[in-house]
Formats: C-alpha cells, structure tokens, sequence
C-alpha cells in the first residue's frame, strides 16, 4: 500500500496493524516514495552478554590470542608500518 505522509499521520496506528498483519507500507511525500514503514523483528546477531557470561561459567577469562603487550602500542604500529621518519 502507498499513502500520503499526510494521510498517514491521521492513519498511523492503523498503518501499524496492516504492518504488522505483513502488509507492505510505503509513505509518500509529494508522490515519491520517502518511506517504507517495517516489522520490528529480532535481527539474531551475538547477544554479548550471554557470551560473556557463558565464558566466565566455563572459565575462560581471556581472549586467548596471547598477543605481546607491545602490540598495543600505537607507536608500534607506526614503526612495523614505516610512517615514523
């Protein structure tokens, strides 16, 4: 469904619902699509908290890369990469 931007401030809520019901909504301003309304749905992705919390239950405190302190350096890097005359 396409709908102008000032039909839809008066229709919000009912946009909502056909939203919701997986009706595609596209606002229009001066006739050109402007916006899509979508569905909030979780996206997956890594929930790091329970990352964390699963690594400390088995123990691991570490990111286990074991890299040298030096490493970290900011200077370091400028010298490994050439930028320091």
């Amino acid at each position: 469904m396409e709908i102008a931007l000032r039909e839809a401030k008066a229709r919000l809520s009912a946009l909502v619902t056909a939203v919701q019901n997986g009706e595609r909504v596209v606002i229009t301003k001066r006739g050109e699509p402007a916006v899509e309304i979508v569905q909030c749905r979780g996206r997956g992705g890594i929930d790091f908290d329970k990352l964390a919390a699963a690594r400390k239950r088995i123990g691991l405190t570490e990111d286990g890369e074991r890299w040298p302190q030096e490493f970290n350096d900011p200077a370091f890097s400028r010298r490994l990469l050439g930028l320091d005359s």
